[in-house]
């Protein structure tokens, strides 16, 4: 079947009026989960901010491990149906999300290996600050930080270098070995990007554990947010290209669509320029808006919250391009990739828009009861955004589009 029979099929089973009923009954869903994990008057407040970002990036990237990274090896096969397969992968992924957290970062990491990575070890080392609302952010900061870096290495490997290098392999080993080189890459790009900011949370300073953070020359910040915008950004580009352009271009060196070394650098280095131009346009709008930040600036004059802010509005158009997806066919199944591809972009740009629009409305403060503004410390839209995402790709993947897409017999 050719890419765009495959399309117009999936497209066929798609209705946009029960896409937008899916869409509804997924934001009430959401909103549900809010209030009883999230919601500082809710049933359990986990929303600290950070607590609650580190357990929802762990959630996300369990959904990833199962999806795209061991490509649902072992959740797969004819045993059982669509609704079942669905949740036991739901089942498992928050499994592997409690033990990320609990068992592996606080529990043992953090106990022999890395200090910062369990609050009870940041507490038993002592300094200052040593107690637990403090010291479980420091370490939900650092876990953030790492799954980032996880879900950066591990929906760019997917979307380019795909089965590569283990084409033919059976699936147990494959999945075994695409977990390691996703993990060490991952490793890596934390220790670069992340480890020297979580060094300098702490007072006095870890300088012997990591460097002076060396961002910190030109972006006015010591804040790894700086790098954290900067990879969501890029981020958002991997999955626009694989959701809304079919993997194009970076396919283009790729003619049998498994993946090889060349899509994989393709993808990396095109992926990477797009992230950093957008990161710059959307920092020039902000400049315009609110004039350029300084160095010591607080709320929207601080460096920081400009570079995390970019990476935020990136988030809300990835969360668009899901949608746009899964609920709605991706709309435009036209004949030209190109116009697809344009199109189904710009239809992401306006939802991630609209998603941008409501979190800043006073609707969102009371439905949230998040702090109302732009710009506040104990609050941001990543937290909410990637709820949303996790209900959608759960949908998606686990559920394979059920009860919105069905397979035709």
């Amino acid at each position: 079947m050719s890419e765009i029979v495959a399309n117009q099929a999936e497209r066929k089973n798609i209705n946009v009026f029960f896409g937008l009923i899916n869409l509804a009954v997924a934001f009430v869903v959401v909103s549900g989960l809010w209030f009883v994990f999230l919601h500082p008057n809710g049933v359990m407040a986990l929303y600290t901010p950070m607590y609650g970002f580190s357990l929802l990036v762990a959630f996300v990237a369990s959904i990833v491990l199962i999806s795209k990274v061991t490509d649902f090896y072992p959740f797969a096969g004819p045993s059982l149906g669509t609704v079942s397969w669905g949740l036991v992968r739901t089942i498992a992924a928050v499994a592997i999300m409690l033990f990320l957290v609990y068992g592996f970062f606080w529990g043992f990491i953090g106990r022999f290996g890395i200090t910062y990575f369990s609050p009870y070890s940041i507490i038993a080392a002592g300094g200052v600050g040593a107690e637990i609302f403090n010291a479980r952010e420091n370490a939900s900061t650092a876990i953030v930080y790492l799954l980032t870096a996880f879900l950066w290495v591990a929906l760019t490997w997917s979307a380019g270098f795909g089965q590569w290098p283990w084409v033919g392999v059976q699936r147990g080993p494959a999945a075994l070995a695409r977990i390691g080189i996703v993990g060490l890459l991952s490793t890596i790009a934390y220790v670069v990007l992340f480890h020297p900011h979580v060094c300098y949370l702490f007072f006095p300073a870890q300088t012997m554990a990591g460097v002076e953070p060396w961002w910190s020359k030109w972006a006015m910040t010591s804040s790894a947010y700086y790098n954290l915008g900067l990879l969501l950004s890029i981020l958002m580009w991997v999955i626009v290209s694989d959701v809304l352009w079919e993997g194009y271009p970076w396919r283009i060196v790729d003619r049998k669509g498994q993946g090889n070394l060349w899509r994989g650098l393709f993808t990396l280095i095109g992926t990477f320029v797009l992230g950093i131009l957008s990161f710059m346009a959307l920092l020039a709008a902000m400049n315009i808006f609110w004039l350029e930040p300084f160095e010591g600036g607080q709320y929207t004059d601080a460096p920081y919250f400009r570079y995390l802010h970019a990476g935020e509005i990136s988030t809300f158009v990835a969360l668009a391009a899901f949608i746009v997806k899964t609920y709605f066919g991706n709309l435009v199944n036209g004949p030209n990739i190109w116009v697809r591809a344009a199109l189904r972009t710009v239809a992401a740009a306006i939802g991630g828009t609209l998603f941008y629009l409501f979190y800043y409305s006073s609707l969102s403060t009371f439905l949230l009861g998040k702090v109302p503004g732009i710009a506040q410390p104990e609050d941001t839209p990543l937290v909410w955004t990637l709820l949303f995402l996790s209900v959608v790709l759960i949908q998606a993947d686990f559920f394979a589009g059920w009860p919105l897409v069905r397979k035709e017999k």
